[in-house]
């Protein structure tokens, strides 16, 4: 039952990091909104969520390759616009 429980606060804990990127991604798309936003931060963020990608992807714990896959996607969306933006 623990196991049980533990998977699903690891699931629930997932989707909700993960989709807390959409409101940063849904600011930054439109062009020039990106002035506030810190290039080495996104840049830190986006490589830190793809190497723990890679980690679950090592341990075969696809809770946290799937969370930081869609975390690691959005904020590099948001690295983009902020590229895109310099």
């Amino acid at each position: 039952m623990l196991n049980e429980l533990t998977s699903y606060i690891g699931g629930i804990a997932a989707l909700l990091a993960s989709l807390s990127y959409i409101p940063q991604v849904r600011k930054a798309w439109p062009r020039g909104s990106t002035d506030h936003l810190s290039l080495g931060m996104l840049a830190a963020l986006t490589l830190g969520l793809s190497l723990w990608v890679l980690y679950g992807f090592l341990r075969h714990d696809w809770v946290i390759v799937c969370a930081n896959a869609v975390g690691a996607v959005l904020a590099g969306i948001v690295l983009g616009c902020k590229i895109r933006d310099l």
